[in-house]
């Protein structure tokens, strides 16, 4: 089926263009699904303290007139949010206890991660940094100098990640200078970039975004957040082509949702799927529990059992490592 011409015109804009024009009403983002909001369990109260955001390449990959659509699932704002749940916090992986003056999360060996925005492309409505203080910790660009010194003067980090909010939603320059920066630090060996653009807003995929990765004389990694095969579109693959094709390594990691992905069959086609495009599966993540998000979870014991499943039907290698993140942990905890 071919495109409405609405939509090959939004699609011929650059990606802040595209951005700016985001889904950020449930009648308009409804209306365009063929949904009627009156048929669905939506709440406007959910999205006073977390927005509903979606581009429109995102709701693309949804199956118009489906109010079960495992994509819709992961966006729509429902009133499922507003109930409380044992044990889900504002902190669920005790981000907030790691951070240093500089802006510096500092939880594994090795590793640093940057807060580098506080935004995103989407609002995925199982989120775990819903309810960040992203004011008070995101890296400024007053912060991000002392930032980059404490890296310099910490010879055991060996690879810093960019984080957020999505970190590709930096400008070019911003990152170029970042980059730079980063590069200049002798004992660092990779830059590793977590970001759902790719997925959802291919269009920031651009020739210049490339040239400011490859200034890099690191390794850079790019790990990528698809939740669901449907979510591959062919902007998406064209996307990722750019990237594999410039040099970089590209994983996947997943979030296991209940009325997502929590399917062995689902899990199975998103790792086949991925690999076909050069990325590799990573990590399944449990559900971190964050407020606001207790209707998504899968147990451990469920979860197990599907990682099993999927591990019968797929080579190893396509077969992604099941994680939880345990606050105060010296690392990520393997489940499977």
């Amino acid at each position: 089926m071919s495109e409405p011409q609405s939509e090959i015109q939004h699609f011929a804009k650059n990606w802040q263009q595209q951005l700016a024009e985001a889904f950020n009403n449930i009648e308009d983002l409804c209306h365009y699904l063929h949904l009627a909001p009156d048929d669905l369990p939506v709440s406007v109260t959910a999205t006073e303290n977390f927005p509903l955001r979606v581009p429109l390449s995102f709701a693309a990959c949804i199956e118009k007139g489906n109010p079960h659509d495992p994509l819709l699932r992961q966006i729509l704002p429902v009133n499922e949010e507003l109930n409380a749940y044992p044990g889900f916090t504002h902190d669920p992986v005790g981000d907030l206890a790691s951070a240093t003056q500089t802006g510096v999360l500092h939880k594994y060996h090795g590793r640093v991660l940057l807060i580098n925005i506080g935004s995103c492309a989407i609002n995925c409505r199982y989120c775990f940094r819903r309810n960040f203080p992203y004011a008070d910790l995101q890296l400024s660009k007053q912060k991000e100098e002392a930032a980059i010194q404490a890296i310099q003067n910490d010879a055991t980090i060996s690879e810093v990640i960019l984080s957020g909010g999505d970190p590709l939603l930096l400008s070019d320059a911003r990152l170029t200078r970042l980059i730079q920066q980063l590069a200049n630090i002798e004992h660092l060996q990779r830059i590793r970039i977590h970001t759902r653009l790719p997925i959802v807003l291919p269009a920031r995929i651009t020739d210049e975004l490339i040239n400011t990765l490859k200034l890099s004389s690191k390794q850079i990694v790019i790990v990528i957040h698809c939740n669901h095969a449907n979510e591959i579109s062919e902007r998406v693959i064209t996307a990722c082509n750019l990237l594999k094709s410039s040099g970089i390594t590209l994983f996947n990691q997943a979030v296991l949702l209940k009325g997502v992905n929590d399917n062995a069959k689902v899990l199975g086609e998103l790792s086949e799927q991925l690999f076909s495009h050069g990325i590799i599966p990573y990590y399944l993540h449990l559900l971190d529990k964050a407020t606001g998000t207790g209707h998504f979870e899968v147990s451990e014991q469920d979860a197990l059992e599907l990682i099993r499943q999927v591990q019968t039907a797929l080579p190893g290698f396509l077969v992604p490592k099941l994680v939880k993140e345990q606050a105060g942990a010296a690392s990520k905890q393997y489940v499977f």
